[in-house]
């Protein structure tokens, strides 16, 4: 910490130094080239007499009155230019100093009114714990729609179809227990932008199915209570999500809104893999798609991931498969070796600069081993547990791999 004020002392000091001799520098230059000019006139114009006199053009008692004269002019004006040195060289310095003063008072205060002095980097461990508190202690579902406007019905919606809005509210209203009509009231009420009322219609619907509830009903209920927070996703919203994903692991709308919520609450590392892992699915036409393209880079950026976009829907998965390993049975063990080693060095570099899904980890672990290179396979093994340290199945998977790897017991 204390090398952190060394050196932005010396920044300041070093542009206060700069500044303050361009002061100094401009403001003698200035009143120099006042008084130094008078000076300058009358010494040529007494060496134009003494030209002339030598010439024969004036006579000499004629010449010394008009030196006299132009020598008491020049008296008088190199008095006044020292007299202007002694002023001006301590009008610069006053203003350097100021400014020094106030460089230095105005860091110190920006300082610590915008940073955070004292603090030092916090451990990935300490981020990630910090994260994990912001997540378990972030608003509720009530708190956030309570902080947002009321909703306001667009002034240019076509009378007849408000008509037919009010109309199926009514029909709703004294027939609660109509699936259908929650079902057309949730989609009418969120074309509008009535969020609030199409989240209350869908939780009245997923009453009403009971157990006939899907992955799709779920994660449409936690899109909608995300849309009528404003784009928060509320400790609610992430358990529907969550409950979408437990019925169908690969529902896009709950990874993506699940992917924001990670991002919201500091994980963005989380949210990255989520994110990407949509891209390379596809398909290209998904609604999720155009949202994660726009955030995706910067999102990559606070993971601290190389990342260039990736062909949307190739899900193709690179590095050495088991059948990969399996047809180099064939080669000769040189060969064989190569081989692997070429797509080892693939994969190795691709999750070192885009990241990646833990079954890409979890075989590098394993082609590792088949190298005989447990050492790398352990430092890597560490590697993926750190990364996916809050992903129970995906911890399970890495640690497999680990001990096909001999790295684990």
């Amino acid at each position: 910490m204390l090398s952190f004020w060394i050196l932005a002392a010396l920044i300041t000091l070093t542009v206060v130094a700069i500044l303050a001799r361009a002061i100094m520098r401009g403001g003698a230059a200035e009143v120099e080239s006042r008084a130094a000019s008078d000076v300058a006139v009358y010494r040529a114009q007494l060496e134009e007499v003494d030209r002339d006199v030598a010439r024969g053009v004036i006579e000499t008692a004629d010449a010394e009155r008009v030196h006299a004269e132009i020598a008491r002019r020049l008296i008088a004006a190199d008095k006044a230019q020292a007299a202007e040195k002694g002023r001006t060289g301590t009008a610069p310095a006053t203003v350097a100093l100021g400014i020094v003063i106030v460089a230095l008072l105005g860091s110190v205060a920006s300082y610590w009114w915008l940073g955070a002095p004292g603090y030092g980097d916090m451990a990935l461990k300490d981020r990630i714990a910090f994260a994990e508190e912001v997540r378990v202690t972030r608003p509720k579902q009530d708190v956030a729609e309570a902080s947002l406007p009321p909703f306001v019905e667009p002034v240019d919606m076509d009378p007849r179809y408000l008509q037919l809005l009010n109309q199926l509210r009514d029909t709703v209203a004294k027939r609660p227990d109509d699936v259908q009509g929650h079902v057309l009231l949730a989609q009418q009420e969120r074309r509008i932008g009535n969020f609030i009322a199409a989240k209350d219609a869908q939780m009245q619907l997923l009453t009403l199915k009971g157990n006939a509830v899907t992955a799709q009903d779920l994660a449409d209920l936690g899109k909608m209570q995300v849309l009528a927070a404003g784009g928060y996703v509320s400790p609610e919203a992430e358990m529907s999500l969550r409950a979408a994903l437990a019925q169908e692991p690969g529902n896009g709308v709950g990874r993506y809104y699940l992917g924001l919520m990670l991002a919201q609450t500091g994980r963005p590392d989380q949210a990255f893999r989520i994110w990407d892992g949509l891209l390379r699915a596809g398909p290209e036409d998904a609604a999720w798609i155009p949202p994660i393209l726009e955030q995706i880079e910067s999102l990559a950026q606070l993971a601290g991931v190389k990342y260039s976009i990736p062909d949307i829907g190739d899900n193709s998965e690179r590095g050495p498969t088991a059948q990969d390993i399996e047809n180099a049975q064939d080669m000769t063990p040189a060969e064989r070796m190569d081989m692997i080693r070429s797509m080892v060095a693939g994969l190795s570099e691709r999750l070192a600069t885009d990241g990646g899904p833990a079954r890409d980890w979890a075989r590098l672990i394993s082609s590792l081993g088949v190298l005989g290179e447990q050492q790398r396979a352990a430092a890597i093994h560490a590697n993926a547990i750190e990364v996916f340290a809050d992903d129970k199945d995906a911890l399970e998977l890495i640690n497999a791999a680990g001990r096909k790897a001999g790295v684990i017991d």
